[in-house]
C-alpha cells in the first residue's frame, strides 16, 4: 500500500470501525498526522488544532481496525488514556496480523 493510497483509504473509511487496516495503512497514517500536525503547528496554531479536530475520528477508527488486524477489540484504545496504556497500544499496533 502506497503511502497516498493509505491517506486516502483512511479519510474514505472515517467512521468505519469494522474491518482490518494492515500496518502500512495504520503507520502512513500516524506519519501523515505528526507531519502535518507539526507542519502546521509551526507556522499557523489554529490550523494545526482545525487539522487535529478533523482527522480525530479518522485516527481513532484506523487504529480499532489496526487492533482488529492483530485480533483485539477496538476498545483496546481507551487504555491510552492512563499514561503507561499508549505503550501497550503501540505494542499491540506493531504486531504482524493474525
Amino acid at each position: 500500500m502506497s503511502f497516498q493510497n493509505a491517506i486516502q483509504v483512511c479519510f474514505q473509511k472515517y467512521i468505519d470501525f469494522n474491518g482490518k487496516a494492515k500496518r502500512p495503512e495504520f503507520w502512513y497514517w500516524v506519519a501523515f498526522c505528526i507531519a502535518v500536525s507539526f507542519g502546521l503547528n509551526l507556522f499557523l496554531p489554529i490550523l494545526g488544532l482545525v487539522f487535529s479536530v478533523l482527522t480525530f475520528l479518522p485516527s481513532i477508527s484506523v487504529g480499532a481496525r489496526r487492533l482488529h488486524d492483530v485480533g483485539m477489540s477496538g476498545w483496546w484504545q481507551l487504555i491510552g488514556l492512563t499514561g503507561i496504556g499508549l505503550l501497550v497500544l503501540i505494542f499491540f499496533w506493531i504486531q504482524k496480523s493474525k
